[in-house]
Formats: structure tokens, sequence, C-alpha cells
């Protein structure tokens, strides 16, 4: 058997195949393989049929229908909502060109008088709550960041007020203050409630970032509130500090392992969602048994990984042992969104450390689910399970 060669990619087939089955667990593997392969074989077909179109002379203004279509779109068998009617009477931009917006266009934005929306000091504090964990705001300069805050208008809102519709051009950007909104795809004329929001987060910023099209609706469950920026000053501001952003990470995003499998266009876009946050030494950045919304990446310094121990009898106690550590370039507590799981693991920083922090929702309006870009790794995940719990079981549930 020795002389027998592998076919190029036969191996991350079957691995893709196997973290599937892990995940789901399906009472048929066979019927399960079927499909899955099928779908495989299906996206291949689209892929060669979309270079062949792209090899074609084309039109130089297209649409673009992006990444965050995906969004929390992880199992077949996801409840369908019919969404409430959209609005009426609202005109559509038929033609969006699919490029991201170029903040050097706008040459002379700076005599564009600042917008301030009067806020009483109940509002202002609201406001600052609702933004303080927004990653999009966390490379801003404190003056920039205040002209943000200045700039942002209360929108209250009703049960099924629909907020942003699918299709419609981009007005606003959104941080939620308060209040459940769901997340509504048409998908082949059906739409689909692929998510929600629930009391936090913000949305609306891929249409004003990349020029496009708002890619799904959000429509209000309960009464609520939401603070709204609009475009003008999200552009000057937040775009064109991503821009700098874009600048400064684009060759460190490059060398991280996990992101070097993306293409240039993928690894742009994470950068675009990145936030930056500094630690003492012995701050605690995870902990153990949380859930995980975001992961890091070490830019400077360096952070320990401790696990609780186990007693003989299988309970865990409260001592914690390190089993490794990551410093410039590495990247930590993607895990617990692989398994699905709480955090398996508390991190430290030792010193003085910079880590940059993607935010899991964000990350998947860009590029689809979480899964699909990380079992592209799943080796390394196996040695760090291995590494964590003595084993790779932890994938199986």
């Amino acid at each position: 058997m020795s002389n027998v060669e592998i076919p190029a990619g036969l191996k991350e087939l079957l691995q893709g195949y196997t973290v599937e089955v892990l995940r789901r667990r399906p009472p048929n593997l066979v019927e399960f393989a079927v499909q899955h392969f099928t779908r495989i074989l299906e996206k291949q077909k689209n892929e060669q049929q979309a270079r062949k179109n792209s090899s074609k002379p084309a039109a130089k203004e297209v649409t673009l229908e992006t990444a965050s279509n995906k969004s929390n779109e992880n199992d077949e068998d996801e409840e369908v909502k019919e969404a409430p009617k959209a609005r009426t009477g609202r005109s559509r931009r038929v033609a969006v060109c699919a490029e991201a917006y170029d903040p050097d266009d706008d040459a002379d934005d700076n005599t564009e008088p600042q917008v301030v929306h009067p806020k009483t000091e109940e509002q202002r504090q609201r406001l600052q709550d609702a933004c303080k964990d927004i990653l999009l705001f966390k490379t801003l300069e404190k003056e920039q960041f205040s002209e943000v805050l200045d700039a942002m208008f209360e929108v209250l809102v009703k049960p099924q007020d629909h907020i942003i519709d699918q299709g419609d051009d981009g007005d606003n950007f959104y941080v939620i203050d308060k209040g459940v909104y769901d997340i509504f795809v048409a998908k082949d004329g059906v739409n689909v409630c692929v998510g929600k929001y629930n009391n936090k987060g913000s949305f609306g910023e891929l249409a004003l970032m990349y020029n496009t099209p708002r890619a799904a609706t959000i429509v209000a469950t309960e009464e609520g509130a939401l603070w709204g920026l609009d475009r003008a000053t999200f552009h000057r501001l937040i775009v064109k500090n991503n821009a700098k952003k874009r600048r400064t990470y684009e060759a460190f995003i490059e060398c991280v392992p996990l992101l070097n499998c993306l293409e240039l266009s993928e690894r742009m876009k994470i950068v675009d969602v990145l936030g930056a946050r500094t630690f003492s030494n012995g701050d605690r950045i995870i902990a153990q048994g949380d859930k995980a919304d975001c992961f890091y990446i070490v830019e400077s310094g360096e952070v320990k990984i401790l696990i609780k121990t186990k007693t003989k009898a299988g309970k865990q106690d409260n001592t914690e042992v390190e089993v490794a550590r990551c410093s410039r370039g590495q990247y930590f507590g993607e895990l617990a969104l692989v398994t699905n799981k709480p955090r398996a693991a508390s991190v430290y920083a030792v010193g003085e450390t910079k880590c940059l922090v993607i935010d899991i929702q964000a990350f998947e309006r860009l590029l689809g689910p979480c899964m699909d870009i990380m079992k592209r790794n799943i080796s390394q995940y196996e040695d760090q399970l291995v590494a964590l719990f003595g084993s790779s079981d932890d994938l199986k549930h």
C-alpha cells in the first residue's frame, strides 16, 4: 500500500464530510453522504459556470450579492417564516456598482458641516452603553467617536416595523438600543428567517461600506429603540477610518494562518470588521464556560491559555493549568465557534497585550457560516482539542 498515490483533495473532502457528520449526527450516513457530496458537486458546477461567465465581456456595472446573505444559514432544516409585507411606495435603485466605497473620492467632504442631533443626558448615556461594544467604533480616535455619538439619532420602533428591506439602497447604519429584530433573506422567492438580534448588536453597514443593496430585511418583533447614523457621516468617519485600517493590517492579516486560506477580497472584508483591544498583565480576556461571540488574534504581546482541572471523580475544580501560549499572529477563541459549545478554556494576558477582535456575527454576515471557514483548518483543531482535552472527541458533541 505504500506505493498507492492518494488523489489530491481526497483528505480535505473526507475531512469536510466527517466534520459535518460529527456536527449534525445524521441517522443515515449513506443518505447524508449523497446529500453532502451532491451539494459540493453543485457548488463546483456553479463556480465553473461563474468562471465561464466572468471570462466573457461584461458591463462594468453589476449587482453584487454579498456573502452576508449567508448569515446564520447553518442548517437546511431552518424554520421558514413568511416575512411581513414590505413597505410600499418606496423607490429603489435599479443598478448598484459592486465596488467598495472609495474614501479618497471625497476629497472635499471635510467642508461638510458636522451633523449634531441634540440629546438629553439620559439619551447620551443609553447611546454610549449601546455603542461601547460595537467593533466598527473600536479603532476610532476619541474625537471621532464623539462625532459619531453627536451625529446619531434615536429611532423608536413598533412591532412589525421594517427597519431595512432587502434590495433597497443603504441610507443609515443602526445600533440596537433595545428590542428583538428578525433577519429575513429571500431565497427562491421565499422569505426565510435566518436569525435575529436580541437587544444588542448593529446592522446595515454592508450596504454603506461596499456600495451594495441591502442584503436582508430587518423587522422589529416588539417595541424597541435604535440609534441611526446617516450615510454621509458613516462614510466620512467609519469608512475613511477603515481605509487607514486596511493599509495598517493588510500585511499582518495575510500572515495569520486562520485567514490565509481566504481570498484577498475576503481578508480585506475581515479587516473592515476588526476591533482592537489592549490588555494589561494578568487581565482575563476569555473566561472558561462563557458563551462565544467573537475570537481574537494577537497583534502584540502574549496570552496564556488555562483550563480547569478535574478531580478523580470527574468533577471540575477551580485549579487552572496552563496548556498553551499564543503570540503575535496567532489566534484563540475560535474553537468554541467550531464546537458550538461554551468557552473551553480561560485566556489571560501576559504583559501588555494588544489583540484584534472579530465579532462572529459580523464575520458570518461577510463570509458565511464560520464553520465553513474553520473546517478548512480542521487538522489544526484536532491538535488543539488533543492539547486541551486529551482527545478530539469534543468535535462530536
